[in-house]
């Protein structure tokens, strides 16, 4: 079979809503002071876990739950804008190039319209490549209609790095190891510790996300407890 060069991944993630009245929903970097916050092991931001997902798909290498483990206390509360970043390297290390990143989210509130460009903006920059996001509304069916949680799809393009002789390493360094790309080895600009800090604020929108997903599937588990299948619909990061 001939060898094209280019590869695709797909991503998902659903995170239920936290009890925790201190936790602050973050959506592709981009924090909502005023809404109430996703039950997560890091900062819950799925619109980057998905994104994280697709390109580790594309590329081959184990999935997020591998890299970054949720029962790991070194992600705890973890900024998954740099976690995004940090497997965009491994990616690259493993011999891809990422191409482009296309995203979906279903969540009633907030409208992410008017905060789309920051949140391609935070998660083009940490992936190194384009990444769209659409935001689109639940229609009021199943656990997400109840809003019981927030769901996530991700789609991500790769290509072989041009002129690169060597076929892709599946191998490639662990993006979680002491060697790990994106805070202070790779250029990157990340910073030595997750810093929920960095995400910007947005003044949360209480209107709707976009038009009906057409032929997207919206889980229902029939409870919150069920809808918290988190990365590779197992554990929540």
């Amino acid at each position: 079979m001939t060898d094209v060069g280019i590869r695709v991944g797909q991503g998902f993630d659903v995170h239920r809503y936290s009890d925790d009245p201190e936790r602050t929903l973050v959506l592709g970097g981009v924090r909502f002071d005023q809404e109430r916050g996703l039950h997560g092991h890091s900062d819950a931001d799925l619109v980057a876990h998905v994104c994280i997902e697709a390109l580790l798909a594309a590329a081959g290498l184990p999935d997020i739950g591998q890299l970054f483990s949720d029962t790991d206390p070194t992600w705890a509360n973890a900024d998954s804008i740099d976690l995004l970043r940090r497997a965009a390297e491994a990616v690259r290390r493993a011999g891809w190039d990422p191409v482009n990143v296309s995203c979906t989210v279903v969540v009633d509130s907030p409208k992410l319209a008017p905060h789309r460009e920051a949140m391609q903006d935070r998660l083009g920059t940490a992936a190194g490549a384009p990444v769209t996001v659409t935001g689109r509304r639940s229609e009021g069916l199943g656990a997400l209609g109840r809003r019981e949680g927030i769901a996530a799809w991700a789609v991500a393009l790769v290509s072989r790095r041009p002129g690169d002789p060597h076929p892709p390493n599946p191998d490639a360094p662990d993006a979680s190891g002491p060697d790990a790309p994106g805070v202070g080895d790779s250029g990157a600009g990340a910073a030595d510790a997750p810093n929920p800090d960095t995400a910007r604020t947005a003044v949360p929108d209480s209107g709707s996300a976009g038009a009906e997903a057409p032929g997207a599937a919206v889980p229902d588990s029939g409870s919150a407890g069920a809808a918290d299948s988190g990365m590779g619909v197992s554990e929540s990061l």
